[in-house]
């Protein structure tokens, strides 16, 4: 059993180029980058960006770089202030370009879907294409469950074969939506407190 340990900055390129992987038929994903070339080239700078995001939260990855998870603590403000934004501008154009306005549709849905109440918010679970089917996904969210303290948990999948996964990790789900403008749906889950 591979084991799980904190991801640190020494982590943050293969993490990112490992959930670009992961992501890369993503429904989510696919809508804010449609052309495949373009996603395979945004994803890992993207997924750099939101490794950095989550500095304050925790960040799990298996020790042979098969799955990570990265979340934002409890109280964590899910929709960055202005400041944030611009000191992060060039990075994000680098990242996202022409995508920009899909992309904002989509965390604009997200942010508002976001419960109530202080949780963790399990931001990105994801395995490498290659090793799934193993346990790696599992284990790296069983980790971060864990340090969780029992405290309740939010996500949201816009991947409908994750469902399974998640539920037999404790989570239900408590809503379903649609991005606006044609974008995908989207499953909201929670994990009740311990």
């Amino acid at each position: 059993m591979t084991p799980v340990r904190a991801a640190g900055l020494r982590d943050r390129a293969a993490v990112a180029a490992m959930l670009a992987r992961a992501f890369r038929d993503d429904p989510a994903m696919s809508f804010i980058y449609p052309d495949p070339r373009v996603r395979a080239a945004r994803l890992p700078p993207l997924f750099a960006l939101l490794f950095d995001e989550d500095a304050d939260g925790m960040r799990w990855v298996t020790a042979g770089g098969e799955a990570a998870t990265l979340w934002q603590a409890p109280g964590a403000s899910h929709r960055p202030g202005i400041g944030r934004m611009l000191m992060k501008a060039w990075p994000m154009w680098r990242a996202l370009g022409t995508a920009a306005p899909r992309a904002l549709a989509v965390a604009e849905a997200i942010a508002s879907h976001m419960p109530a109440g202080d949780h963790w918010y399990l931001h990105v679970a994801g395995c490498d294409p290659a090793a799934q089917g193993h346990g790696h996904g599992g284990r790296a969210i069983r980790a971060g469950l864990a340090a969780t303290s029992g405290s309740p948990v939010y996500l949201e999948t816009a991947t409908e074969a994750n469902l399974g996964l998640y539920r037999a990790l404790g989570f239900a789900v408590a809503s379903e939506w649609d991005v606006p403008g044609g974008g995908p749906h989207f499953w909201s889950m929670v994990r009740a407190a311990a």
